[in-house]
Order: C-alpha cells, then structure tokens, then sequence
C-alpha cells in the first residue's frame, strides 16, 4: 500500500470517528508505516475472519447475506477488512471505544431526524375520517414511502449522470440518445411483458401426445432463446436488477418439463444481458462500459447465430428437445459469465476503473478453466481500450481528456498564480489528484507514478513547451503486467527527467534557493549590517508611521553597496510589513488543529502598536514553475525563520550600544558603584546569550542543514523529491531554532524582552548622564589651546566627572537603580535556568541531540551546572510523589 492510499485511509478513518486536534494523520501515518506487514490476507485468513465475526455477531445471518452481496458487486478490498474486524472482535478496548462512538453519532442523527421529520396529525379513532382526508392520508404516506423504497430509475440514472457531467464541464455536454430509443420497447430486443394477460389456450398441452408436445416446446424455447414469449412458456415482468424468471404450462409432461427448466436459464442470461447492453450502452455509463457492452454484443451475436441454426434444423424436423439441450450446452457457460458479470457490474454502479478491476479480477479467479479465463480476458481487453488511450494522453504527454470522469486522475480548477498569494493553496497536491475507486486493480501499485508522470509533463507544457515522451508505445491490457508496467516506468523516468533539467538548468533553482538564503536566512553579513545602518532610525518608527518606499529604496541601496548586488536575482526581494510579531505569528500556526486554535484566533488584539522592527520582514516574487517549490507555505517558513534572526540582531546590536556607552562611562569615577559593575556583568551575560543563539542557529542548525539539502538536491531523480527534501530543511531549521516548540518560543520570547527592556534602561541612564555633563561643559575653543587653557580644560573634566558621579551616585539611590539592575539579573538568570532546563528535558526525552548544543555553549563552564541538577532532583521528586 503506497504512502498516499495510507494518507487517504487515515484522513478518512479520522473524519469518520470525529477525531480532531493531536498530530493529525501524519503521527498515524508514521506508526503505521513502521508496523504494517508485507504480507496480505489469503482466503484460508479472510474464511476463517468470517467465522469468526459470525460467531461474534447477534445476526450472523445477516452479516453473512450482507458479506455474499457485497462480494457479488466485487467490492474492493472486502477480505482484508473482514480480517480487520475480526481483529477487533478480540480487542475489548477498541470495541468500547467504537461503540460509544456509534452510539454518540447515533444520538445526535436521531436529534437531528426528530426535528426534521415530517409529522402527521392523525384523527382520532373515536371520530370518523372524511372521504377527503383519507385520501390526503393516501397520498402523503405514498410519497414518503416512494421515496425512500422504490429504486432510481435508469432514466433518472442517466439523468443524474449527465447532470453531474455537465456541471463539470458546461462547455462539453455529453450526447444523448433521442427519447424514441427508450421509448420503443420493441427496439431492445428482450421480453416485452404485457399488462393484459394473453387468453387460455383452446387445448392445454398436456393432453396432446408426448411427441407432440416435445415439438411445440422446442418451438417455444426457439422462441424464448431470442426473448420472445411462446405458447406454452412466458416470461415474468421484472423488477430493477432482478433475473428473468418463467411460467411454463403446468399440464406439460414432468420429463419434458424437466428438460426445459434446464434449458430455460440460457434465456434468462440472455435476457440480462440485452437490458444491460442496451442501458450501459448510454454515453452517460461512459466508454469503458460501452466498449464492454460492444465486445459482449459481438459474442450475442454468435448466440443468436447458433439459435438461427438451431430453428433451422427445427424446420427441417431434425431438432428434438434433447438435441437442442445437447447443441445449448457448451453456450450455457459463455452466458452465465457473460450474466454474472454484467449483473455485478450492474449491482456495484461500476465505471471505468472499478469495470475493469471487476473485469481483472474475474479473469484471475478464472486460472484453472482456461475457457472461461479466454473469455473475460478478450472482455477485459475490449473494455481497457479506451481506458488506456486516456491513460497514454496522460503518461506521454500530460494531458487529460476524460469526458465521463471514468479516469484514475482528476483534474481540479486551481489557478497557479494563487500559489504565490495563498498559503493554504496545495496546487500540487489538489490540482490532479487520485479518485481510488477510479483505479483498476492491476493498476494499484502504479497509481502514484501515473499520477506524478503527468503532473511532471504538464508543468512543462503549461510553461509553453510541447513534450512528448520518446519511448510512446500503445499500452494493452495483459494479464502479464510487467509489459505496460515498463511502459509505464518508461514515460515516468522521461517525465522525472525532462522537469527536473527544466527546473534546474533552465529555472536555475538552486541557485534561486541560494538567493533566498542570502537573505532570509543573513548569508550576507555585509549587506545586513549596512541594511540595518541605513534604516535603523526608520525602523524605530511605529509600524502605521513607516513609509514603504522609503524603506525599498533604502534596501535598493543596501544592495547596490554590498556584495549582494552581485546576486542576479537581488531585485526579487521585496519589503513586507506583517501584521503581528514574529511570536504571535508562530503561535497562532502552531495553534493550528490544537484545542488553543480558536483561543488564540479570537484573542483580542495588543493595544501595543508595533514597531519597525517587530513588524518587518522581507518577502519574495517568485514565477511559475519555481513557485511549485517555493510556494507561499515555503516562504512563510523563510520568514518566520527571518523574522527571529532579525531580531536577535536587532537585540544583539543594542546590546553592543549599551556596551559602547559603558565604555564612555569608564571615564568617570563611578568604580565605587556596586549596582554599575552588577550592570556590566549582566550586559555581558546578555550579549553572551544573544550571540551563542545566533551563533548556534546560522553556523550549527542552517549552514549543516543547508548542505545535506544541496547533496540531496543533486541525488534528487523527479520534482517530489526535490518539494521533499526543501520542506525538510525548512522544517528542521524551524525544529532546530525552537520555533516549533510553544514553551520554548514562550521562554525565548521573554528573555529577549528583558533584555531590551535593560537596554533602554541603560540607554536612558547613559542619556542623563550624558546631559548632566553636557550642561557643565560650556564655552568653545577657538584656535590651538594654550597651556594654561589646556590646564583648565583637565581640571574642569576632572571637576565634571567627579560631579557625575556624585550625581549618578544620588540618582540611583533615589531612583532604586540597584533593585531594578537587581531584578534585571534577577529575572534573566531565572528564565536562562528554565530554557537551559527545558532544553536538557527535550533533547533527552524527543531525542533533540542538536538543542543541547546550546547547553554547551552557554554553560561552556558549569556554571549552571548545579542548578540544573538540583531542578532535575526536584523533577523527579515531585513525579515519585
């Protein structure tokens, strides 16, 4: 079972049973993956499932009439899923769980049918009813039981396929016969039963001579053979999908009557199968079927040649009723299959690809009778015709053209230009997809590969080339597969090939990725740095004040005056101002199909109003094709990724201006403050911290991960791998920077709050320091300063640094600037030990080896090392407890 058919089972499973939140169907994908078994169900496993689900059951007949039904309409996979539930037969758990389930969905359809039932007031018995309301009574217990009792009838069948096929495609309507076909009963060739009973004959047959009546009932059955009624035999009206059935006069001779009862189950294959040629003929069943309706007719045909031969040597009186049984014999078993298989196809609704499985699968349960196995092997072949020129338009050339949807793909209306705008917009995976009920069974293995031939082809030809597989060769239906399973290798191993060279040499997507990642990702130190010089006073400024041009022009220059203006690609990068921090926007995405979803969605917006730099991120124009690969979801990714850079940059570089304000500062006597040195060391410790982060996630996270993608890209063999490996980089790095992680991000989140909040504190006293001394230092020098100017400049400095410091001495004991420096180590060192700690706990626990990279970086010295230890003790004392 390929990866998508499991995807396609599990998302079904899911949505039936109600299941929300948790991984989704990837986590049960995975598991799955790991425990499935190669081997399937043999009919021993699936007989004895039977049993055993019978003996289980309250109505085992009724399981076992439900189980014979299905198995006539040739319902896919019908023995492995009786070994599964018999499986569950022995697992208490699961039982439980899926009763109550049914019992929840059956309380709540019962709800749902109490209030839209319709009710009637009905008289009381004591009171006599009118001529007029019991014949309103009449009728509307009629329509209600119409509707839910009688079958749809084929002209409403048709009526329905056609519809459905219009609305599809309104610009092609399918061709209709005239009513007159169906209308002329005569036409059709099968039995035409009157309302009218015919009268009772002059002489009953069992009165005449025995020879005699063995005459006229081989007349009759000639008769009745050709689906016409005789004398003495006549055929009963029939009801939907019922067999032919006859009344044969009851006066005849028990030996003859014998006789005929054997011969009269020809008539009624026959009878099968002109109603069934004759309704499936129809364009609305498709071509598959008419094709199979045609190939069925042919071999009618050489049925009805045989009973011409037969009245002929009845009217020569050389045919007894005995040779008749003798020359019918041998086209008995061409009818009865030829029956049984029109009557499942009939009862499964069967068209295109589920013909040819129930064609398929007959001609294999038919190995040991090589007569029958010929014939539904000419069938099979009949029907694929058409089925496989929709199948070679496909796989050599990328094209669909399947007017009655009968095809394995589907071609889905999706504009490819959405993919840039919309980050939900799965064009790949939702423009051509796989209809499994579609796919013929000898198909099932190939089903993926048909689907990504062409899906490679089209790209191409929607790019404006003409591609046509060089190795095309018809493709005809054998029951040795490996002809156009070759075939079929053939034109996937072209298509693979013939778009990844377009995309990589011609589209140059490495090196468009490449671009992306000098960017969105700060490949280029330099033009960052001058980006960031250039607009860092209009970044300052609140979101709504910013004007975009002005900030294009500035990333223009930055451009032009770093190394990146040697990037061919550089004028695809554009200025994106989002609507919510880069943490708002990671947790409303994780938040995604949680039970916090609609929390986070309906959570009242910050009255904060953002800045610049909390708002800005880069964006990217991206063409067809290569918006296949970097689609709006991979660029997000790009973004978020970005976004977190960028500000631990942005953090980083206020860091080092408190740094560089320190370093005015030491010029003054203020050693002798305690708080001052606690404020250094803690800058530090910040600046440590910010940097060892960045550093962790551009040189031990991006640049590794960057460099398995290239070697994967340059082993990749089609497009899917290619899509593949790109999504896995991005999200390893999204793993692997701990913005897949809520408590992480949260924790993260708060330590660079704090420390910007202690830059602008520091920013703000380095500021009044600054003014203090500027109002002290006044006067302006003209000229070279003479020695004794020079004398009074010193003493006037050594006077003003005394004076600041006794100032600043002043203020931060007024102001309590020792308590807040205190709170700043206070609360940073506190959130540092619980990230170090939650680090440790998941890199032990989820196996995230890269993460305590972190831990040895900042903890380079043990330092923390007995803290974390002594919280681990208590950890694991509370979980004991």
């Amino acid at each position: 079972m390929s990866e998508f058919r499991i995807h396609h089972d599990v998302n079904e499973l899911l949505s039936l049973l109600h299941v929300r939140g948790g991984d989704g169907a990837e986590g049960y994908i995975d598991l799955l993956q790991k425990h499935r078994t190669p081997y399937v169900t043999t009919t021993v496993s699936a007989h004895s499932a039977k049993v055993k689900i019978a003996e289980y059951s309250k109505t085992p007949e009724d399981f076992l009439r439900k189980y014979d039904e299905l198995k006539s309409k040739n319902v896919r996979n019908l023995d492995p899923l009786v070994y599964l539930l018999s499986k569950f037969t022995e697992d208490k758990e699961t039982l439980q769980c899926l009763q109550q389930n049914a019992k929840e969905k059956s309380e709540a359809s019962a709800n749902v049918t109490s209030s839209t039932t319709t009710t009637f007031a009905i008289p009381s018995t004591s009171t006599k009813m009118s001529m007029q309301e019991l014949e309103e009574l009449r009728k509307k217990l009629g329509n209600v039981t119409a509707t839910s009792t009688v079958p749809q009838s084929a002209e409403a069948t048709r009526k329905n396929l056609r519809d459905k096929h219009n609305k599809k495609n309104p610009t092609q309507p399918n061709p209709v016969f005239p009513n007159w076909v169906y209308d002329r009963p005569a036409l059709i060739g099968d039995f035409i039963t009157s309302s009218t009973p015919m009268g009772d004959p002059v002489l009953a047959i069992g009165t005449l001579p025995l020879a005699t009546q063995e005459q006229a009932l081989v007349e009759d059955l000639l008769f009745v053979l050709i689906g016409v009624d005789g004398r003495d035999i006549t055929a009963q009206p029939v009801l939907g999908r019922q067999n032919r059935s006859f009344i044969v006069d009851p006066t005849l001779d028990m030996s003859i009557k014998e006789l005929v009862n054997r011969i009269l189950p020809v008539a009624s294959y026959y009878s099968t199968l002109t109603r069934f040629t004759e309704e499936k003929s129809s364009f609305e069943y498709g071509q598959v079927n008419h094709a199979l309706t045609a190939a069925m007719r042919t071999l009618m045909k050489e049925y009805l040649i045989l009973v011409t031969q037969l009245e002929h040597l009845h009217r020569q009186g050389m045919l007894s009723l005995q040779k008749l049984w003798f020359y019918i014999q041998p086209t008995m078993r061409t009818m009865e299959i030829l029956a049984s298989i029109a009557s499942s196809v009939d009862k499964g609704d069967c068209m295109g690809g589920s013909t040819l499985s129930l064609l398929h699968d007959r001609t294999f349960n038919y190995t040991g009778d090589s007569q029958a196995q010929e014939l539904c092997l000419y069938l099979t072949k009949a029907a694929s015709v058409p089925y496989f020129e929709i199948l070679e338009k496909w796989i050599y050339r990328g094209i669909i053209k399947d007017p009655y949807s009968e095809f394995m793909v589907e071609e889905h209306e999706l504009q490819k230009e959405k993919i840039q705008e919309d980050y939900n917009d799965k064009y790949w995976d939702q423009r051509y997809t796989v209809v499994q009920h579609r796919i013929p069974s000898f198909l099932q293995k190939l089903a993926d590969k048909i689907l990504s031939t062409g899906k490679y082809l089209n790209v191409v030809r929607e790019c404006g080339r003409d591609v046509t597989c060089p190795d095309a060769k018809e493709v005809l239906y054998t029951l040795k597969e490996r002809a156009y399973v070759e075939q079929i290798e053939k034109s996937y191993n072209y298509a693979s090939k013939v778009l990844l060279d377009f995309l990589m040499e011609e589209k140059e997507l490495v090196l468009r990725l490449s671009s992306i990642k000098h960017y969105f990702l700060m490949d280029k130190g330099d033009f960052f740095v001058h980006f960031m010089d250039l607009t860092e006073e209009e970044l300052k400024k609140p979101v709504d004040d910013i004007v975009p041009p002005r900030l294009e022009a500035l990333l223009e220059l930055a451009l032009r005056m770093s190394t990146a203006n040697t990037d061919p690609f550089k004028d695809d990068l554009k200025i994106d101002l989002m609507p919510h921090d880069v943490i708002t926007q990671l947790l409303r995405v994780l938040a995604i199909e949680t039970k916090q979803e609609k929390a986070v969605i309906n959570a009242d917006p910050t009255d904060v109003t953002l800045s610049g730099l909390e708002a800005f991120s880069f964006d990217y124009i991206v063409k067809w094709p290569l918006s296949l690969i970097i689609n709006r979801k991979a660029l997000t990714r790009y973004q978020m990724l970005f976004r977190h850079i960028f500000y631990c940059k942005h953090v980083e570089r206020l860091l080092c201006n408190v740094w560089i304000s320190n370093k005015d500062a030491k010029q003054y006597s203020l050693h002798s403050a305690k708080w001052f040195a606690v404020a250094f060391a803690l800058r530090q410790r910040m600046l440590n911290f910010v940097q060892n982060i960045q550093y962790y996630m551009m040189f031990e996270v991006i640049e590794p991960t960057w460099h398995i993608m290239e070697n994967n890209l340059k082993s990749a063999s089609n497009i899917d791998d290619v899509l593949c490996h790109h999504t896995s980089f991005l999200d390893n790095c999204l793993k692997d920077c701990m913005l897949t992680n809520p408590e992480l991000l949260k924790i993260f989140s708060k330590l660079m709050s704090v420390c910007v909040m202690f830059t602008n504190q520091m920013q703000a006293f380095t500021n009044s320091m600054r003014l203090d001394r500027l109002s002290l230092e006044h006067g302006a020098i003209k000229g070279p300063p003479s020695q004794s100017e020079r004398a009074q400049d010193a003493e006037k400095r050594k006077l003003t640094s005394k004076f600041v410091a006794e100032h600043v001495h002043a203020l931060q004991t007024d102001a309590g600037f020792e308590n807040t420096i205190s709170k700043f180590d206070s609360n940073f060192s506190t959130l540092l030990l619980d990230l170090l700690d939650k680090l440790s706990i998941y890199s032990t626990n989820d196996c995230e080896h890269s993460m305590i990279n972190i831990i040895y970086r900042l903890d380079f010295n043990g330092f923390y090392t007995d803290r974390l230890e002594r919280m681990a003790i208590e950890r694991s004392q509370k979980a004991v407890a």
